[in-house]
């Protein structure tokens, strides 16, 4: 079967550090040079130079999946780029926190190298990248009643199942902004993040169960069912070591897509995305929303 897997592309790609990329066959399939982006026009921009969003971004690389192999991960380039193109243009600044200010990891491997946007996205923020903000320190000193934030942004790439779903922080974060009525944005894989909210959350009475703030929320993520195939060509070494769409299903969470498409989903304060085939649908429905939210009335577009 290696032997097979090999000759038509379908074996994870091997690094020095002995963890796994995508198979090239799974590179060809799942990724690609250029980004649907549609350029980002907004008749009526934000200017009040105020109100800010604030990305939560994994700080870890290396998945560990149920056959003992080592998943080269991150945040998704796409997932993360395009909808922070859609938000800047929109009129809003973005601040860039890991769990503890260590630097983003990004999935190198999925960069659409052809796509001018994104490339001079990340190169204006490498040092952001290189250099965020910590968590830990926001949680600690900036979440206030006062603190500018209108929307808080949990980008995909399975790097967003490390860390953060367990972080405290984060938890005491989505709290917060789900009690101050501000948004959240959720993409792809970024909905597993939203698993923190039950931790050091208060309990429901005599059951003991931790209180789960999206109990009966729909959401759009990338689907569980997917995650258990793409090990057979080649995208992980391995199959998942956990699958987030069943764990906040079992919280009360309704899944409305089946297929890693461009399904988007609004429910109260909470958007989502299924996946980067979304990310450029889901970053306009954001950054629109935002701007009624902000007192804007709805852009054209392009």
């Amino acid at each position: 079967m290696s032997i097979l897997r090999k000759l038509f592309g379908a074996a994870p790609t091997p690094a020095e550090d002995g963890a796994f990329s995508p198979s090239p066959l799974a590179l060809k399939l799942a990724t690609s040079s250029k980004t649907d982006y549609d350029g980002g026009a907004y008749d009526n921009p934000y200017e009040g130079g105020q109100l800010r969003v604030l990305i939560v971004c994994t700080e870890e690389r290396d998945m560990v999946m149920a056959n003992g192999k080592t998943f080269s991960t991150g945040n998704h380039p796409v997932e993360l780029g395009v909808p922070m193109l859609h938000l800047l243009a929109a009129g809003f600044a973005i601040d860039i926190v890991t769990p503890n200010g260590a630097p983003v990891k990004i999935e190198e491997w999925a960069m659409p190298s052809e796509d001018e946007s994104i490339k001079k996205l990340y190169s204006d923020y490498a040092d952001a990248f290189e250099r965020p903000g910590s968590l830990a320190d926001f949680v600690a000193q900036k979440m206030t009643n006062k603190a500018p934030y209108i929307a808080v942004y949990l980008p995909g790439g399975h790097g967003a199942m490390l860390g953060l779903p367990d972080s405290d922080d984060l938890g005491k974060l989505l709290r917060w902004a789900h009690d101050r009525d501000t948004y959240t944005l959720a993409l792809c894989h970024g909905p597993a993040a939203l698993l923190a909210a039950t931790n050091g959350a208060k309990t429901n009475g005599a059951k003991g169960d931790a209180e789960f703030i999206y109990d009966g929320y729909e959401i759009a993520a990338f689907p569980d069912a997917v995650d258990k195939q793409t090990p057979m060509i080649g995208y992980m070494p391995g199959h998942m070591p956990w699958l987030f769409g069943q764990k906040l299903t079992d919280l009360g969470v309704t899944i409305i897509n089946s297929k890693a498409d461009d399904a988007c989903h609004i429910d109260r304060k909470l958007i989502t995305g299924a996946s980067p085939k979304a990310a450029n649908k889901f970053g306009r429905l954001a950054a629109t929303t935002l701007l009624t939210a902000a007192g804007k009335p709805l852009s054209r577009g392009r």
